[in-house]
C-alpha cells in the first residue's frame, strides 16, 4: 500500500487533527500523477496533506524506503516532522511507540526523551569536596538551636554539605524561675536527637558543640547538659560571653569590607547580646577577631525582654520602655572615641533573627531567602521605617508575615528595642545585615587551626584530588 493510501482509523474520522478528507471526485490519473510527484518529492502546493497515523502509533515504515535517497528523502523527512502530532505527541515532541492493546503505556517522558549525556561536573571542584574533609558546629541557644555540616573550599571560605534549625525556646521562663523547664528541656532533647543523627552519618574531622546564655544563667544547665549526654550522645559546653562575642565577629569577617576602618558588631539572642566594637588600622589580620578593642555582653535578649515587657500586645509606651531598658545597660559599657557624626569607614554589622527579619521585610519578600538577606545593606532612614512599620502591626499581621511568623511574632519587636539602643548609642549611616553567626566563627575557627585554607596545603589537596578523584565524601585528606 502506497504512503498516499493510508486509511484513518475510526479515532481519526471521529475527531483527530488530520485534515478533512478530499473530494472523491479524483480521477484515477489525477492520483496517478500525484503519486508520482510524492515519490519524487514534488507535492505541488495543496497536495502536500496526509493523514496522520493514530496517535501513539508509528507510521507504516515502508514510508522512508519508498522516498528517493537523496535530497527528496530529506525534503520527505521534513514533510513527516511538520505533521501536526495530537496531544500526547505534542507534550514529547514526537511520536510515541505504538501501544499494544490492553497495555499499560509508559509516561511520555521515558518514551520520546532524547538521549543525551548529562554535562559532566567540574573536575577540579568535584574533586577539592571529595577531599576536603568535613566540619560541624551547632549552637544550642535560648531561642534556637542550629547545626551546621561544611567543608572548606576556597581560602576563608566553606562549602555547607547539612544544615539544621530548630525554635526551641530553650530559655522559656527561665528569667522568672531561674531554671529550664521541663517542656523547653523535652523541645530541646528532640531537636539534638536530630543533630546526633545527621552527625552519626557523616565522616566529621573536627566538630564544637555549644551552649549559651540559657545554660550559663541556668541552676539546672548542667544538670541538662548531662542529659542530652545520656540521650543524645553529643557533649555540649557552655562557653563565656567573651567567647561568644569572639566566635560572632569571626562568622562575619567576610562581610567587613576592605574600606573599613571601624565597626561594631552585635548579635542580639534570645538571652544575652553580645557587642563587639572593632578597629582596624593597616595591618589588617586574617581573623578579624583580633581587632576587636572592646565587648560586651548584655544580659538580655529577645526572648527575656519580651517575657519582662510583653511581646504580643507592644505599644509605643511598652516598647520605649523597653528601649530604655537597654540603654542603661549599655551606659555602664566603658568604650571611649565615639563620635557624635559616624565617619564614612564606619558602619554597623547586625547578626541576629531581629535584622534579618527587619531585611525580609524591607525587601518584601514572599518567603525568607537567606542568598536575598546576607550581605544586604539597609540605610539609617529604612531602618527606622521598617521599625517603625512592624510597630504598627499587631500580633496577628506580624504572625501572617513570611519573614516573621508566628515562632517570631512576640519576640521581633523585643529585638526592635534592643536594636534601637544599639543605634543610639552608636549612630551609623548604614547597617549590613548578617543571616549567620556563632556556627559560621566555629566552623572558621576550626578550619583556620586546622591550616586548611594554607596556599600550600590547599594545593596539595588539590593534587591528590587528581589521584584518587572517586575519594567518599568527607573523609580526612
Amino acid at each position: 500500500m502506497s504512503p498516499s493510501a493510508v486509511p484513518l482509523s475510526a479515532g481519526q474520522a471521529a475527531g483527530s487533527s488530520a485534515p478533512a478528507e478530499r473530494p472523491q471526485a479524483a480521477t484515477s490519473g489525477n492520483n496517478a500523477r500525484r503519486n508520482k510527484r510524492r515519490r519524487h518529492g514534488r507535492n505541488p502546493v495543496g497536495e502536500n496533506v496526509r493523514p496522520l497515523a493514530p496517535v501513539g502509533q508509528r507510521e507504516a515504515p515502508q514510508q522512508d524506503h519508498q522516498a528517493d535517497s537523496r535530497k527528496p528523502r530529506r525534503k520527505h523527512r521534513g514533510r513527516k516532522s511538520a505533521a501536526r502530532p495530537g496531544p500526547a505527541a505534542a507534550e514529547t515532541g514526537g511520536l510515541l511507540p505504538p501501544i499494544e492493546a490492553g497495555a499499560v503505556p509508559r509516561p511520555p517522558q521515558h518514551a520520546a526523551e532524547p538521549r543525551r549525556e548529562a554535562a559532566p561536573p567540574h573536575r577540579s571542584a568535584e574533586r577539592d569536596h571529595h577531599d576536603a574533609p568535613l566540619y560541624a558546629a551547632l549552637d544550642l541557644g535560648t531561642n534556637n538551636c542550629r547545626l551546621l555540616v561544611a567543608q572548606p573550599t576556597r581560602p576563608g571560605q566553606f562549602r555547607v554539605v547539612d544544615a539544621f534549625s530548630r525554635i526551641v525556646r530553650l530559655g522559656e521562663g527561665l528569667a522568672a524561675s531561674g531554671r529550664l523547664s521541663d517542656e523547653a528541656m523535652d523541645r530541646s532533647v528532640e531537636a539534638l536527637k536530630i543533630c546526633a543523627a545527621k552527625l552519626k552519618n557523616r565522616n566529621i574531622r573536627r566538630s564544637r558543640l555549644i551552649a549559651t546564655e540559657a545554660c550559663r544563667a541556668a541552676d539546672n544547665g548542667e544538670v541538662f547538659l548531662e542529659r542530652v549526654r545520656e540521650e543524645t550522645g553529643l557533649e555540649l559546653e557552655i562557653i563565656n560571653r567573651e567567647t561568644e562575642a569572639r566566635l560572632a565577629v569571626s562568622g562575619c569577617s567576610s562581610l567587613v569590607g576592605r574600606e573599613a576602618k571601624s565597626v561594631v558588631l552585635f548579635d542580639i539572642g534570645g538571652g544575652s547580646s553580645e557587642i563587639a566594637v572593632i578597629r582596624i588600622g593597616d595591618n589588617r589580620s586574617s581573623r578579624l577577631a583580633n581587632h576587636i578593642t572592646h565587648w560586651t555582653s548584655l544580659p538580655v535578649g529577645v526572648v527575656t525582654l519580651s517575657e519582662r515587657h510583653g511581646g504580643r500586645d507592644v505599644t509605643p509606651e511598652s516598647f520605649a520602655g523597653m528601649v530604655s531598658e537597654v540603654e542603661g545597660m549599655l551606659a555602664n559599657f566603658d568604650c571611649p572615641g565615639e563620635g557624635v557624626h559616624a565617619p564614612e569607614d564606619f558602619h554597623l554589622i547586625g547578626t541576629s533573627g531581629t535584622v534579618t527579619t527587619l531585611a525580609g521585610v524591607h525587601l518584601d519578600l514572599p518567603r525568607y531567602d537567606r542568598r536575598r538577606v546576607d550581605g544586604v545593606w539597609l540605610s539609617d532612614d529604612e531602618v527606622t521605617a521598617m521599625q517603625a512599620r512592624l510597630l504598627s502591626w499587631d500580633f496577628s499581621a506580624r504572625a501572617a508575615n513570611p519573614c516573621i511568623g508566628p515562632d517570631r511574632a512576640d519576640l521581633v519587636l523585643a529585638g526592635c528595642a534592643i536594636l534601637e539602643a544599639i543605634r543610639k548609642r552608636w549612630p551609623s549611616r548604614r547597617m549590613r545585615v548578617a543571616d549567620r553567626g556563632l556556627r559560621e566563627g566555629l566552623l572558621t575557627d576550626m578550619m583556620a587551626d586546622d591550616g586548611v585554607w594554607r596556599r600550600g596545603r590547599h594545593r596539595r589537596n588539590q593534587r591528590g584530588g587528581h589521584r584518587n578523584p572517586a575519594k567518599p565524601e568527607g573523609q580526612a585528606s
